[in-house]
């Protein structure tokens, strides 16, 4: 049983440090994330928490967060009744959000180690499954996660919301593609909000360091990124793979969005930016953005 990698444990915690350091009120609230994690208490002391070099980095991942949740919760109020989670890692939704995930089917899909470990300090938080949360473990390499997603109850006829949140830039874009193609073959009106990393090529300097910076942690990891696209590129490969509606949301407008009035310099670090696409019929509620 493998415990969760480096990048969800440091998102779990960047998220309880936007609390913990932040003014509110605050973008997206989950400490919870922190007590899965279980970092010990010298956690605040990591090169990577430091609030002043970090600040850009949680407000990526608390932005993030926020704009998933703030679309799942408006595709519930709509009757959309699946949520699929690629790659759940330390996501805390269905723990912290059962006014709306309780209407949902939640399907967390994740490696069978990763998710084992997560099953279990659950257990120990004395935080037991609903039962309208399934967990999906698949081995990626080896293993069809729509097989597995469909035999965990998933309903290949109703529609449903995907999140894809900091995976696409560690597939292949040959992967990236088969992944869309599958999605867009959902029932009309589900809705995919899948994050992609821009080339270092299409940011400002800061920004490009910031991107080198994260990319060698990565590698160092053993999770190198394989893969970047321009939002243009990003969109194509959706409208190719059969979404009808493709929307891109850069990091600019998660920042008006957000952190639009705040006077403590909080804002989201560029390089990561969403795509939200809706399968075989016209968008619903899609939330206003460039296309």
């Amino acid at each position: 049983m493998a415990a969760p990698d480096s990048t969800a444990v440091r998102t779990a915690l960047w998220r309880a440090l936007h609390v913990a350091v932040d003014l509110p009120p605050h973008v997206f609230a989950d400490d919870l994330g922190l007590r899965l994690a279980d970092p010990g208490d010298g956690w605040r002391h990591r090169d990577d928490m430091d609030p002043a070099t970090a600040g850009r980095y949680r407000a990526g991942m608390v932005a993030r967060a926020r704009f998933v949740e703030d679309l799942v919760a408006e595709q519930a109020g709509r009757g959309v009744g699946q949520y699929v989670i690629l790659g759940a890692g330390l996501d805390t939704f269905a723990q912290r959000r059962p006014d709306i995930a309780a209407r949902l089917r939640v399907f967390e899909v994740d490696r069978p180690g990763p998710q084992a470990w997560k099953r279990d300090r659950l257990a120990e938080l004395g935080l037991d499954a609903p039962e309208w949360l399934r967990f999906v473990p698949v081995d990626f390499e080896t293993t069809s996660w729509w097989d597995r997603l469909t035999a965990a109850g998933f309903t290949a006829g109703e529609p449903a919301i995907v999140a894809s949140t900091g995976v696409s830039m560690y597939l292949t874009k040959e992967a990236n593609a088969a992944v869309l193609r599958r999605i867009a073959g959902f029932a009309p009106g589900s809705t995919l909000a899948m994050t992609f990393m821009l080339p270092a090529e299409l940011l400002d300097d800061g920004e490009r360091a910031r991107h080198q910076a994260t990319a060698r942690r990565a590698e160092a990891a053993g999770t190198p990124f394989a893969s970047s696209f321009s939002p243009a590129e990003m969109l194509a490969m959706a409208r190719e793979a059969g979404f009808r509606d493709v929307v891109h949301v850069s990091g600019t407008e998660l920042d008006a969005r957000y952190f639009a009035g705040r006077t403590d310099g909080l804002r989201v670090v560029r390089g990561e930016e969403f795509l939200v696409a809706t399968a075989g019929a016209a968008a619903r509620g899609t939330p206003a953005a460039s296309s």
